[in-house]
């Protein structure tokens, strides 16, 4: 019996040794295939269309974004990306980078906001937004994260969101912690960074926007949390919603110190 019991155990280490090897293997063979990507990553398109929608006189107005406020004066790209989302006294709210592009093109160009949030992502108007957020991003890759979160309505924003990450729901029972909340967690040979803490360089909230190569699309931070919520069955989150926004604010301040990719390129 005591034979038969050692055996059984020496099996399951050689079978967990291999699923670990396996695993490293894998992580490492997705790596070298997004190394491989990124000399050729599409997202570069979506910056340079942005980047033409930036100085493109357009909208009732006739105008161009070029004086648009993110946080660090009109027109002020460098670094803005890697303080936000951030409080704006102007709307008097806390944003993100695609809501006050949206604010921007509304008070700047003159376009209707509410029905822009209505749209389909990549759609539209919807999809000049996320390849206008593509350019801006860009314009941080290589600055590391440091959000504000000193104003009362930011402190409040980081409270709500990382209730909302913890809060379970839906048919599932799922929250972003259940994905999120530890380390070393895999889902279709996909490594899910810990989000309640810096998850490193280039990872989690510091890699979007994004081109998904799975489905050839670029996606937004927004689009990404809309998604988020999809998979966990709760009902789709209006764009730029106070609850998106406080997702980003938790996720913004525990990534401080995390180097920006963006544009990044995804699975």
């Amino acid at each position: 019996m005591k034979r038969h019991l050692l055996a059984l155990t020496a099996v399951g280490a050689v079978l967990a040794q291999g699923q670990a090897w396996a695993q490293d293997a894998t992580a490492e063979g997705i790596a070298k295939y997004r190394e491989m990507l990124e000399d050729g990553n599409p997202a570069e398109l979506f910056e340079m269309k942005g980047e033409e929608l930036w100085a493109q006189k357009r909208g009732p107005k006739n105008a161009t974004l070029e004086q648009c406020d993110l946080g660090l004066g009109p027109g002020v790209l460098k670094g803005a990306f890697v303080q936000m989302p951030r409080y704006f006294k102007d709307t008097g709210r806390v944003q993100d980078l695609e809501s006050r592009l949206l604010t921007c093109m509304e008070t700047l160009q003159g376009f209707n906001a509410e029905e822009i949030r209505k749209t389909p992502f990549r759609r539209g108007e919807m999809a000049n937004l996320t390849a206008l957020a593509t350019y801006v991003a860009a314009q941080s890759k290589g600055m590391r994260f440091n959000l504000p979160n000193a104003t009362e309505q930011e402190k409040t924003m980081y409270e709500v969101g990382k209730r909302l990450f913890f809060m379970r729901g839906g048919p599932h029972d799922f929250s972003c912690a259940t994905c999120h909340g530890q380390a070393g967690k895999r889902i279709r040979l996909q490594d899910l960074p810990e989000l309640t803490k810096n998850p490193g360089d280039g990872i989690g909230f510091a890699a979007w926007p994004a081109y998904r190569v799975s489905n050839a699309q670029m996606w937004g931070m927004q689009h990404r949390l809309n998604d988020c919520y999809r998979q966990q069955r709760f009902p789709e989150p209006k764009f730029g919603s106070d609850a998106t926004i406080a997702l980003g604010v938790y996720m913004g301040v525990n990534a401080k110190g995390a180097k920006s990719i963006v544009p990044a390129i995804k699975r």
